[in-house]
């Protein structure tokens, strides 16, 4: 493409459309104004640094280097808000009008550059090299503006006729600006109307019954329930009686004011979830800042424009939507992992669940002493045949529950079920010196509860009846598998105490003279003839009786 860009607005030519003309505007001010803003921004940075050090003397250059930035930003804003100087308005020839403009715009760039450039020289000699990256980044930017008024100029729609020349950055600016335009389409009038938008319950809250009514009435056309309040406690009484999805909060309200309303709210941990638009007719940079950041989640000026306020409040509603629905999810899972928590202390213990949660990988433990149950119901093989199955898993539960109760009880680690026979474990987890006392009274009450669950179940011509073996010593327990974890014990501990089981009779505690001198005189024991134990030779046992 070749010959002169199009101007933002050529005297003498037809104006592009009013849309257009505004987005080249904005491209262009955005491109010169943003090097003039960053020039303002160091030179904040060189001032505050001057007066906190020893760089006094620096700060009246530094002012007026910022005053000649300040007005640079004013001029150029001014000439692209006007879009181009008509010539015929001053009375100059295009040459002129040229050349003028040009020479106002360099005239603040040259104060610039001409005392930063002492003020380097002054923080050279005096060695405040701290000072000299931002000083030199200043005039960086300020020796390309110089180079690029031209540019300016022409696309602004002030051209110097003696110089007819094709600015490719001027185009690509036209066809970038064409490209914005063409993917963010207008609205269109009754776009709004076309857009659904989902119900929603709003409270606005405005001291001036005009604006109250005029906000209620544009929020009820859109499908949303509108409840309203004149004054900041009102507000606050009507957000604490019911749910609001977003609250419409006037700044100037009489008595509490609006930015006091809005901290009470996201002071709440009730409310404080509730998004706020603020709305004000004070159009001032601080009270916006303020606002957001005690919360609020957006800032409208009076009088505000119908279709942006109804983008503000879709935009809001759908965050607290999105909002709602993470916290639900959030909530379900909380729920989840506390189930599966719950489920997993069911299957191991919790000191167990706590190592593995902090990265143990293989959990293997000696332990020095320590006791073992293992009980077995009396032809039980041949009592479930006559039983339904049904009744049978009645029986075990009503009876392994009253197991699980003692054995929490006394502080004792249930092992595993196998079968009709339960497992237990004294001094495993924590060390105790009274495992073995704790298993042997344990023993007894589970005689207790067999006979109980007998009663219960009206096996009174055939009670259940418990062989219980107990063995005292050292052992291994750890945690095996990797789908179905388990927390078992092994060793010859294990082995014994089974085997006092299996050599024992109905309704009797059997137990290893291990266990037998670990308890003392605290029971009645009975001695039995020396036993031939598989595996094990001669043993010396007993029966244990209370006393």
């Amino acid at each position: 493409m070749t010959g002169r860009p199009t101007p933002l607005a050529e005297p003498g030519d037809e104006a592009p459309s009013s849309r257009a003309q505004q987005a080249l505007a904005a491209f262009v001010r955005q491109e010169f104004r943003s090097p003039v803003a960053a020039i303002i921004g160091y030179l904040d940075f060189l001032l505050a640094d001057a007066r906190a050090s020893t760089l006094e003397d620096a700060v009246s250059d530094l002012q007026h280097m910022r005053l000649a930035a300040t007005h640079l930003d004013e001029m150029v804003n001014r000439l692209v808000e006007r879009s181009g100087v008509d010539h015929r308005e001053t009375g100059e020839d295009r040459v002129a009008l040229h050349s003028r403009l040009r020479h106002d715009l360099r005239t603040p760039l040259n104060a610039i550059k001409g005392y930063g450039e002492l003020l380097i020289e002054e923080a050279r000699d005096g060695e405040h090299d701290a000072v000299l990256p931002d000083l030199e980044r200043v005039l960086d930017l300020t020796n390309r503006l110089l180079g690029q008024f031209d540019r300016l100029l022409e696309l602004a729609g002030i051209s110097d006729d003696r110089h007819e020349r094709v600015d490719e950055d001027s185009r690509l600016a036209a066809e970038i600006v064409g490209r914005v335009l063409a993917t963010v389409k207008p609205i269109e009038a009754d776009d709004a109307a076309e857009r659904p938008l989902i119900s929603s319950r709003l409270l606005v809250v405005d001291d001036t019954a005009a604006d109250r009514e005029l906000l209620s009435r544009r929020l009820q056309r859109d499908g949303h329930e509108v409840v309203t309040a004149d004054t900041g406690e009102t507000a606050l009484e009507l957000v604490a009686a019911s749910g609001f999805d977003l609250v419409l909060l006037d700044l100037m309200l009489p008595g509490m004011s609006g930015f006091e309303v809005l901290s009470q709210l996201k002071s709440d941990v009730h409310t404080r979830a509730i998004p706020v638009i603020m709305i004000s007719a004070l159009d001032e940079i601080d009270s916006a800042v303020r606002c957001i950041e005690a919360g609020a989640e957006d800032y409208l000026s009076k009088p505000f424009n119908p279709v942006l306020l109804r983008a503000r409040v879709g935009a809001c509603l759908d965050r607290k939507r999105l909002h709602d629905r993470e916290r639900a999810i959030t909530n379900e899972l909380r729920a989840e992992k506390e189930r599966s928590e719950a489920l997993l202390l069911q299957i191991l213990p919790r000191q167990i669940v706590e190592r593995m949660r902090a990265g143990e990988m293989l959990i293997a433990d000696h332990i020095p002493d320590a006791t073992i149950l293992f009980s077995d119901l009396v032809n039980f093989t041949a009592l479930s045949r006559d039983l339904a199955p049904q009744e049978t898993v009645k029986l075990l539960d009503l009876l392994f529950s009253r197991f699980d109760e003692l054995t929490e009880r006394a502080g004792l680690e249930k092992i595993k079920t196998i079968g009709d026979g339960y497992m237990i474990a004294g001094g495993v987890l924590e060390p105790r010196r009274d495992h073995a006392e704790a298993m042997a009274e344990i023993a007894l009450a589970m005689h207790d509860a067999a006979a109980d669950t007998s009663r219960t179940l009206g096996m009174l011509s055939a009670p259940l009846q418990l062989r219980i073996g107990l063995h005292t010593g050292p052992l291994v327990a750890g945690v095996i598998g990797t789908q179905k974890f388990v927390y078992d014990v092994w060793g010859d501990t294990v082995n014994t105490a089974s085997r006092m089981e299996k050599y024992g009779a109905p309704d009797r505690v059997h137990v290893s003279a291990a266990t037998r001198g670990r308890l003392g005189d605290k029971f009645r024991f009975e001695a039995r003839d020396q036993l031939e134990v598989k595996g094990k030779g001669t043993m010396e046992t007993f029966f244990l009786d209370p006393l």
